[in-house]
């Protein structure tokens, strides 16, 4: 995730704002039925060559990638659905791949997202959000990611594409523009539509974009992309802030949290996982499994 990577962090300030003052509302108004909650940690793709030897067996073949990285993670950010929609068989051996519990959250194409900004998109999300329901209970949140090109001048065709998108798949919308987070009018009124239409606002944690950690729920459901520098101190520190933060909010009424983490280097992603859920389940007391380095066969000697 390139968007709002920084090179010199000495000047960013990564503590997490405080929550948005609706956020609490939101969750208390789901914490009398609230199940037992989720906590959903991936990658962007499974295709981790640099992982095999460590946190996959060495010598596996690319089609059994999935099946190992959905042993180590127990969600994915399906960004391949960004550049093409699955056909059917595809999308069934996705989901055989995965054990129960697993969850993809798919990306709207980017026909529909980019090259369309939403107009004339209604047949092509039609046919993408049948394709996805193939993942059956595997389906997560899939989430819109609007481009920075996509402003305030058209909410009413965002509103109009919300409205119209099909009910039986979750959607997460991640707004990267600067003006729908500069007036505080206009932010409060998109906030409030996405919270009436029970879309999730996307969180992001990026270094060059601070505006963009608005702490505003607008479902029981917290939908985050963390980008990280290498782990480097303040992923660290970031790590815990961010398990305090939900350990938080599960406490009040959050129902699930999908938290997808973007490192540079791959071999970081899994590290700052295992600090990530180390913390968080000694908060919540939940038992999410972190990932972890797997024994390999030991080769015979030749003597």
């Amino acid at each position: 995730m390139d968007f709002g990577r920084l090179s010199d962090l000495r000047y960013v300030d990564f503590r997490l704002p405080t929550d948005h003052p609706e956020t609490a509302a939101v969750l208390a108004r789901s914490q009398a039925a609230a199940p037992a909650p989720r906590v959903f940690v991936g990658c962007p793709i499974w295709t981790n060559k640099a992982w095999l030897g460590s946190y996959f067996p060495a010598g596996i073949k690319d089609a059994d990638y999935l099946h190992h990285y959905a042993r180590q993670f127990n969600s994915i950010e399906l960004n391949t659905t960004h550049y093409r929609i699955p056909d059917g068989p595809t999308v069934r051996k996705w989901r055989d791949a995965t054990p129960a519990g697993f969850q993809f959250c798919p990306k709207i194409p980017q026909i529909i997202s980019h090259d369309r900004e939403l107009y004339n998109a209604d047949d092509l999300t039609t046919t993408f959000c049948r394709a996805i329901s193939g993942l059956e209970d595997r389906l997560g949140w899939a989430f819109l990611q609007l481009p920075p090109t996509f402003g305030p001048e058209h909410l009413p065709r965002l509103e109009r594409y919300l409205l119209d998108f099909p009910d039986y798949v979750p959607l997460a919308v991640e707004l990267r523009h600067p003006a729908w987070f500069s007036d505080p009018g206009l932010r409060e009124s998109v906030f409030a539509m996405l919270e009436a239409l029970g879309k999730t606002l996307v969180i992001s944690d990026v270094a060059g974009r601070r505006d963009v950690m608005h702490m505003r729920l607008t479902t029981p459901v917290a939908f985050i992309r963390f980008n990280g520098h290498g782990l480097v101190p303040s992923d660290y520190a970031r790590a815990d802030a961010w398990a305090e933060r939900l350990a938080a909010w599960l406490g009040a009424g959050l129902q699930t949290a999908y938290l997808f983490v973007h490192q540079k280097d791959i071999m970081h992603s899994p590290i700052w996982t295992q600090r990530f859920l180390e913390r968080l389940n000694a908060l919540t007391g939940l038992n999410v499994v972190p990932p972890r380095i797997i024994p390999q066969p030991v080769q015979g000697s030749l003597f």
